[in-house]
């Protein structure tokens, strides 16, 4: 049996660790297996990467370096988690994947969306999500929740992207919104400024539209 690759994609503080937590919890009460990873990360190598991405110390970092890393985050991710667990039939949920790259180093950072594209199709072989669940919120409420929550939780070490200025996360929204319209059957847009038990409720259904077709 094929597995099916959902992906969740927002920008900072948009809801997305909340909502594909209790999707997890959702499918795995169906009967359904399935696996929670995330990006950057997911692989002991992977995390080591993600320490370097998400560190604010790093401010220098150079946005082709940053692209760079991000692509061999994802090569190892596949080899490891991803491919393996479509591969033995689950269905995998990834917190981000290729249009995070996109939305955040292509729109964001204004590296060439087409030298991002060429660089991931050799990365993922043309592997793409089934379905991605793009949760919507305007930058200044997302990233005042995202700050708010590092500070609660003691996640300042990995706010390099939550203390970038709004214009850039607005780049990143309006990269999201772009890439949704041009891919309107697999990018699903989700309000995700309503309450978590309402965007649950269209996460579900969509997915469960999904899966019917899928597995």
């Amino acid at each position: 049996m094929p597995g099916a690759f959902i992906t969740f994609e927002g920008i900072e503080g948009s809801g997305k660790s909340t909502q594909i937590s209790r999707l997890l919890h959702y499918l795995s009460n169906s009967g359904i297996p399935a696996t929670l990873t995330r990006e950057p990360g997911g692989t002991p190598i992977g995390d080591q990467v993600r320490k370097v991405l998400l560190d604010p110390a790093n401010k220098l970092l150079d946005p082709t370096a940053e692209l760079l890393l991000y692509a061999a985050s994802r090569a190892q991710h596949l080899r490891e988690i991803i491919r393996p667990e479509l591969d033995a039939g689950r269905v995998v949920l990834c917190d981000r994947f290729s249009d995070a790259t996109l939305a955040y180093q292509g729109y964001g950072r204004g590296l060439s969306t087409d030298t991002i594209r060429e660089l991931d199709r050799i990365v993922t072989a043309g592997l793409r999500p089934c379905l991605t669940i793009l949760l919507d919120i305007d930058a200044e409420t997302g990233v005042g929740r995202a700050r708010g929550r590092n500070t609660a939780q003691g996640l300042d070490g990995e706010a390099r992207f939550e203390n970038e200025e709004l214009a850039f996360h607005n780049r990143v929204r309006d990269g999201y919104l772009t890439l949704a319209k041009q891919d309107p059957g697999r990018i699903r847009i989700v309000d995700a400024g309503r309450t978590p038990d309402a965007i649950q409720e269209d996460i579900r259904r969509i997915v469960d539209e999904v899966l019917d077709k899928t597995i």
